[in-house]
């Protein structure tokens, strides 16, 4: 028998009726291989904590968008989504996600040459290595701020 991968869990678990949306955001993370499902715990924390620390923010709704755990600031509508999953292309990758039509990832280049992007959608981590915390705070910040930013500076 073949271990379910987090994509098959996510569609199996929405198309279920009972359970809700929590479930099958659990399902999602249990299907990641251990290193990876460590990683990507440690990095809903952070995204959860930063939250919560970061003015203006509010409640964040976690969410399945594409099969991915996703951040949504519904309540204050101050950001942009932060989508996370593991790296189909690399084994122990994984990434944070960001919308690409924003100057998000852009703006992360310039503040933080030192970490790998995927173009021009998202910042690209190992399970190997240790988390770049401070950068991903920022980083994860100005996402769940930019509508708020934006708003702010064309009312200047």
């Amino acid at each position: 028998m073949t271990k379910p991968t987090a994509k098959k869990a996510a569609k199996h678990v929405t198309k279920m009726a009972a359970g809700g949306q929590s479930n099958a955001i659990d399902a999602v993370f249990a299907a990641y291989p251990p290193p990876v499902k460590s990683k990507l715990q440690t990095l809903r924390r952070l995204i959860f904590d930063t939250a919560k620390t970061t003015k203006g923010v509010g409640k964040l709704e976690e969410a399945l968008k594409w099969g991915q755990p996703s951040y949504l600031t519904t309540e204050s509508k101050s950001g942009s989504t932060v989508r996370i999953d593991q790296l189909k292309t690399q084994a122990g990758g994984y990434a944070v996600y960001f919308h690409c039509q924003t100057d998000l990832v852009e703006t992360f280049r310039e503040l933080y040459p030192e970490l790998r992007y995927g173009g021009n959608r998202s910042i690209l981590l190992d399970a190997g290595e240790k988390l770049p915390e401070a950068a991903l705070r920022h980083c994860i910040a100005l996402a769940l701020t930019y509508h708020a930013r934006r708003k702010a500076a064309r009312s200047e």
